[in-house]
């Protein structure tokens, strides 16, 4: 049920100062830099220098034009959450004309299509993410504004699959052997409330894996590593009373007061600067009428931090404040019938890859080898938090151009200098893969894998 226009400003403004976040006091988090291993070094410097990936990485650039129209044709076919099959299917038939006759949709959603090495290597998963923060019935039309493209999902994570197909698309042509295996997989379930179902699934049906590379974002002005998962939980709390007539029923307790209460109490919650720790009350809603006091009220709330323990402390702290806020609002009236319930709705687990870890090394000599300073790391919640959680060695990149706006209607992609981001990505894999002749992959086999 919508708001009304009154109820709606009153709540806005008990509510203001929640719905920050806390993101303009809480800087952040920092990480330590990565030294790159003269060992590592050298290897990736010889495969960066050999004249079959020079070859390659100047295809990738040649791609270009090619690249941004499918990219453009990815943003256009609608992929809300949950519904991202029209999607998938397109991935799924592009990786099969492509030379991955074994691609496929598994059981949830995701679009699977695993070209092979030479045997014996690692297995490496190669990813971005199929479904938009934006919901059905979205126009996703793209339109083109000086030089730039606008339209929901253009910078995440379209643009990521594009590069994950024109990565294929060169390898392929250029008939490149690898040691290891890269698993290309278009994932579902990273945006909203999907809480990494593609990801989940994917990690319990693919017991091989050795590390992912995820493409999640376009490059900012200065280059970013996520290395750290930031864990999130989710929940939906519902209160309820007796309800009744604003003026006769005078002095019954209100569901929706209670809710303000509790929300007040919310914004009183002081967590920690380090390890990075936020929280939000992002919807609100509720009761029937101006004129009646509310039966029910109910909101959303997410807490996010880059370490477990702090989310649960934190947890801990907010749900005493909802309960505190209906204590508050029954005392007030000197009538205990308002009730509330919590319901769980998403759970995002933490991890973090180790600074000194190949793959992290891999990506920074990467990235340093295209852009002008070397890339610095930072937490986020992505579709690496679940193989981080479980100790898998994974990254999330750039995937190349600018983008700005992200989950509003007026998200928007330059397309500058986009390949080398794509460069950066392809060059990172093929590092830790290993090229059959050239270098033997820096991934290590996981021990138990298969």
């Amino acid at each position: 049920m919508k708001l009304t226009d009154m109820r709606l400003r009153w709540l806005l403004v008990c509510f203001a100062s929640v719905g920050l976040s806390y993101t303009h006091v809480c800087p952040a988090q920092t990480l330590p830099p990565i030294t790159i291993s003269p060992a590592v070094d050298q290897a990736c410097s010889r495969l960066l220098a050999a004249p079959a990936l020079q070859k390659v990485l100047a295809d990738v650039r040649a791609d270009d034009r090619r690249v941004l129209q499918e990219h453009r044709h990815l943003s256009e076919i609608p992929a809300p959450p949950f519904k991202e099959k029209a999607r998938a299917d397109y991935f799924v038939s592009r990786l099969k004309a492509l030379g991955l006759s074994n691609a496929y949709i598994d059981s949830e959603g995701n679009a699977i299509g695993l070209r092979q090495g030479r045997g014996n290597g690692p297995t490496l998963v190669f990813t971005a993410h199929l479904d938009t923060f934006f919901p059905e019935g979205t126009d996703v039309r793209v339109t083109e504004r000086d030089g730039r493209l606008y339209g929901p999902g253009m910078g995440e994570d379209a643009r990521g699959l594009a590069v994950l197909l024109s990565s294929l698309k060169i390898l392929q042509d250029n008939k490149l052997p690898t040691v290891g295996d890269i698993l290309f997989v278009a994932s579902v379930g990273e945006e909203q409330l999907g809480n990494l179902r593609g990801m989940k699934a994917l990690f319990s049906g693919h017991p091989e894996i050795d590390g992912m590379v995820g493409l999640e974002f376009s490059m900012s002005k200065d280059a970013e590593l996520v290395s750290v998962a930031t864990a999130s939980h989710r929940y939906d709390v519902s209160f309820s009373g007796p309800g009744g007539p604003s003026f006769t029923g005078f002095g019954l307790p209100s569901a929706i007061h209670a809710m303000g209460r509790a929300i007040g109490r919310i914004s009183d919650v002081r967590p920690p600067l380090n390890p990075r720790t936020t929280f939000t009350v992002g919807t609100v809603g509720g009761g029937t009428s101006v004129n009646w006091i509310a039966s029910d009220a109910r909101m959303s709330l997410e807490i996010r931090s880059n370490a477990m323990s702090t989310l649960a402390e934190t947890e801990k702290n907010i749900l005493a404040a909802v309960a505190a806020g209906v204590t508050d609002e029954n005392n007030r009236w000197n009538n205990g019938s308002i009730t509330y319930q919590t319901q769980l709705i998403g759970d995002r687990p933490a991890g973090q890859t180790p600074s000194d870890s190949v793959i992290l090394q891999a990506a920074t000599k990467a990235v340093t080898s295209f852009e002008e300073t070397p890339p610095r790391l930072k937490g986020a919640s992505t579709d690496g938090n679940l193989p981080m959680s479980l100790g898998i060695p994974t990254v999330v990149m750039g995937n190349g151009g600018l983008t700005g706006g992200f989950h509003s209607p007026n998200e928007w992609f330059d397309p500058k200098n986009e390949w080398v981001g794509a460069q950066a990505a392809l060059a990172t894999v093929l590092e830790l893969v290993g090229v059959d002749g050239i270098t033997e992959p820096l991934l290590v086999k996981r021990a138990g894998a298969k």
